[in-house]
């Protein structure tokens, strides 16, 4: 075994993914849950990738998404959104830096 593989600490990923298999927990910590998707989930994303852009998304998210998301919002809770207020992340971690961002400047308390 390599030396250095020896006095290396386990990941945070290494350890969540321990603690998730240990209580019987679905673990997203690394953005892949240890499920299958339902074929119809599959092909859609499929067809997706073949006919339509694969490309990055703007960093605001797709204009189409942030539509769909402004008008959940306004069926489910009563929020009027507008899509330019939405806002669409890669993660929890992007979520959550873009919020404290958004929130705290310099200097508060």
């Amino acid at each position: 075994m390599n030396p250095l593989y020896e006095t290396m600490d386990v990941s945070v990923f290494e350890r969540m993914s321990l603690a998730a298999a240990k209580l019987g927990a679905v673990n997203l910590g690394q953005g892949f849950p240890d499920f299958g998707w339902p074929n119809a989930i599959l092909d859609a994303a499929a067809e997706a990738l073949k006919s339509e852009s694969n490309q990055y998304a703007p960093s605001r998210g797709l204009p189409k998404l942030r539509e769909a998301i402004a008008s959940h919002y306004g069926r489910h809770y009563g929020e009027r959104l507008q899509p330019d207020q939405i806002c669409v992340t890669s993660g929890a971690t992007e979520a959550l830096g873009a919020m404290i961002l958004a929130a705290v400047e310099p200097g508060m308390k």
